[in-house]
């Protein structure tokens, strides 16, 4: 009895946290994550970090009592997902819903992080007042309100001053005005255990492309060269770059999923590595994100 009472444990947890291969993917990851949401633990033997994190990601995975589920795919054995989706270093944790992937972090971070970040991923409820104020700032940024959005961010960070959604998001305002040294020094502020956060990453990722552009053409010069030559992959590439800085972002997705589609090698698979920039910055739950992420994984996983 005893026995069989360890078999069935030992099946749900195998259930909850598993293995994969790049051939069965698309079966653990893709497929089960329209029915919960799939971590997917970027690892290798030799990662000391992993070691650290594992532990830390299965337990606070099996505390969410089914609501997501830990995949794990050693980079050594199998690469290939992992350059799909331009992860550079490890440990790298992929969040997918639906079929795509929508959030992640890299590191060994706390578990205490990590169950916060499970806990966003399965929509549980941050409440409150500040809950609201995080909600008006962030639908002032996305209406092109940044004035506003930074001072709803500055009201947040007046009670919570290490509150990593109004920092971040105060850096994004920042980048929105111009004031790209303000968005350096905001997120300069962000405690160091929390730099990896995806809020932040998405940030800096703002702050990134938004250097980025003023390095490139005006627009039209670029979408002239694109028009006379539409195998000229740098002028598409830094069309993408221009359309996004001026808010065009479904554009800039489609440029850049061209180069992907006609010569994913281009330039060491540059253009699949800037829209994974582009969805960084842009944040998982932006449309552009989701819809650009499917359309990528259309190419990627097809």
């Amino acid at each position: 009895m005893l026995q069989n009472g360890g078999t069935a444990a030992a099946a749900a947890s195998d259930d909850t946290v598993r293995d994969t291969t790049t051939q069965t993917f698309v079966k653990d990851v893709i497929e089960e994550s329209k029915r919960q949401p799939v971590l997917v633990d970027f690892w290798a033997p030799w990662c000391g970090p992993c070691k650290q994190l594992t532990p830390v990601i299965e337990k606070a995975v099996r505390g969410a009592k089914g609501k997501a589920k830990l995949v794990k795919m050693n980079i050594d054995e199998h690469p290939a997902v992992a350059q799909q989706l331009g992860i550079q270093s490890i440990p790298a944790v992929i969040a997918f819903v639906n079929g795509q992937p929508v959030d992640g972090f890299m590191g060994a971070l706390p578990e205490g992080q990590v169950v916060s970040f499970i806990e966003r991923l399965t929509k549980s409820e941050i409440g409150g007042e500040e809950k609201d104020l995080l909600k008006a700032a962030d639908a002032a940024l996305a209406a092109g309100d940044a004035a506003g959005a930074a001072d709803i961010y500055a009201q947040v960070l007046a009670g919570d001053s290490d509150n990593v959604a109004a920092l971040a998001g105060l850096a994004r305002a920042h980048v929105e005005a111009g004031n790209l040294d303000q968005a350096k020094n905001t997120l300069a502020t962000v405690p160091a255990a929390k730099q990896n956060d995806s809020a932040v990453v998405a940030a800096r990722a703002a702050i990134e492309l938004a250097e980025q552009a003023k390095s490139i053409g005006p627009l039209t010069e670029l979408e002239a060269k694109v028009a006379a030559d539409p195998l000229d992959h740098q002028a598409r590439f830094d069309l993408a770059v221009a359309l996004n800085a001026a808010g065009k972002r479904a554009e800039a997705t489609d440029h850049l999923l061209q180069i992907v589609r006609r010569d994913r090698k281009w330039n060491d698979d540059g253009a699949r590595k800037q829209l994974v920039q582009f969805f960084e910055a842009w944040g998982g739950a932006d449309e552009a994100t989701v819809e650009g992420r499917k359309k990528l994984s259309s190419i990627l996983f097809s």
